[in-house]
């Protein structure tokens, strides 16, 4: 096995490096602020507590943990914290809608509710959390129920947020008495409004997280495939573009992202390259009837694919897209530590803006960049998912990169420490507050501190 750079930065203990991405960095943060922290906020300081180490001047609060009651009284804190995002709320408060990436096996299902539970027996789905203004929780109540395998999102221009499912299993399996794999609509403001809905015409497949073009309502997705053929990247064009709430549920065209000539993203290495005027090609089963999308014929010239995509969100005038690896022994067409890819839908102009791996730096932020997010104060915040120390890292459009928060909950044996990932790193609407999952133990904190 050769040494990862997850590896290296724990057997030496750091905690920050200034590095050198492939790539342009200040491509990520189209429309974040400028004002960035140079060298980041220093080294990370142990916690006493043992859950979460920061930079000096930064604290946390614990908002939720798993199998606690929920304040709703209707049932435990679900496990297999994932995705999630923040909201206004009244009076200065915020909503944060968080996912609960259960399979069956699940320790703590999402509570089942009459309203917003879809199949009975799905153990996934979305909490809501309210928050007051002094970041106290006030409320913490399901958001939808009765899915599966709920991963990451994203919000939406009209302030809800939907909800991916990580599976492609379909009824009569696993206990399940309905199909998975859709997307889901959710209303942090009240959740009996959107219910329990699959939008099926988004697509059945392995959703990952989504972003929604603000200027024309059409919802971009990524598909997470471990196996050969991978996942596709695609776009949904709705029959009611920025209707508001349930204007999903109206219709629409899926279609899938061709680069012509190029059947597969992870061989494309050298950040900077541009392809124009790429294709988009109808779907022929969004509802993966009989074949999943991936496996199906899409034509002479096929199909574009791509191992492991993750991540995605709006930035300026582009989507931005994760592949968290790729691994020629998996069936790639070549081996990656990371992408991100950057799509200008005026002019159809993909660029594959950031690379990760040896070939640019070993201290680059581990190999497998997950969740991520644009942070207020002017850089991007990434969730790794890897094995060993688990780090939320900022990156700035200089190319630093530095920690901001390590897990500490050990969840492994005794001589073999493990840590669970981070995931659904988020910000309120006033920039001052970080809101960040610890995946497992299920762990929702809301750090803060002197931002710049």
């Amino acid at each position: 096995m050769s040494v990862t750079r997850r590896q290296i930065l724990a057997c030496t203990g750091a905690s920050a490096a200034g590095i050198a991405f492939t790539g342009a960095l200040g491509e990520l943060f189209a429309g974040s602020a400028a004002a960035e922290p140079r060298g980041g906020y220093g080294p990370l300081l142990p916690d006493p507590a043992g859950l979460l180490d920061l930079p000096a001047g930064f604290s946390y609060r614990v908002l939720s943990r798993e199998g606690e009651p929920l304040r709703s009284g209707e049932g435990p804190v679900p496990s297999h914290c994932d995705g999630m995002s923040a909201f206004a709320g009244p009076d200065g408060g915020v909503r944060l809608v968080r996912n609960h990436e259960n399979r069956p096996e699940a320790r703590h299902p999402v509570p089942h509710v009459p309203g917003l539970t879809y199949d009975p027996g799905g153990k996934g789905g979305c909490t809501v959390l309210g928050l007051g203004a002094d970041g106290g929780v006030r409320a913490e109540h399901v958001g939808i129920s009765g899915t599966a395998v709920n991963c990451a999102g994203g919000p939406t221009p009209w302030n809800t947020w939907l909800t991916c499912e990580e599976t492609e299993d379909k009824a009569g399996t696993k206990g399940y008495a309905k199909d998975h794999g859709f997307v889901f609509e959710v209303d942090p403001a009240d959740p009996h409004r959107t219910g329990a809905v699959p939008l099926t015409a988004l697509g059945r497949f392995a959703h990952e997280a989504v972003a929604v073009d603000p200027y024309t309502g059409i919802v971009y997705e990524t598909e997470d495939a471990f196996d050969h053929p991978f996942g596709l990247f695609y776009r949904f064009l709705p029959e009611r573009p920025l209707g508001g709430t349930g204007s999903l549920r109206a219709g629409g065209t899926l279609e899938a992202l061709r680069v012509p000539g190029v059947p597969d993203l992870s061989v494309v290495r050298e950040a900077g390259t541009v392809f124009e005027r790429v294709e988009w090609v109808p779907v022929p089963d969004p509802g993966a009837a009989g074949t999943p999308i991936r496996f199906q014929d899409f034509g002479r010239g096929g199909i574009t694919h791509a191992q492991k995509l993750e991540g995605c969100y709006w930035g300026g005038r582009a989507v931005y897209f994760v592949s968290s690896f790729a691994r020629a022994s998996d069936g790639s067409g070549a081996t990656h530590f990371g992408q991100v890819w950057k799509y200008e839908p005026r002019g159809r102009r993909l660029t594959l803006a950031v690379s990760f791996g040896p070939d640019t730096d070993v201290r680059l932020p581990g190999e497998s960049p997950d969740n991520i997010c644009l942070a207020p104060t002017g850089g991007l915040m990434v969730c790794e998912d890897g094995a060993g120390a688990q780090h939320v890292f900022g990156v700035t459009r200089r190319g630093e990169v530095y920690a901001v928060a390590r897990g500490r909950q050990d969840v492994g044996t005794p001589g073999a420490p493990e840590w669970g990932e981070f995931a659904g790193v988020t910000f309120s609407p006033d920039g001052a507050t970080m809101y960040v999952n610890c995946y497992t133990p299920g762990t929702t904190f809301a750090v803060t501190g002197p931002w710049r």
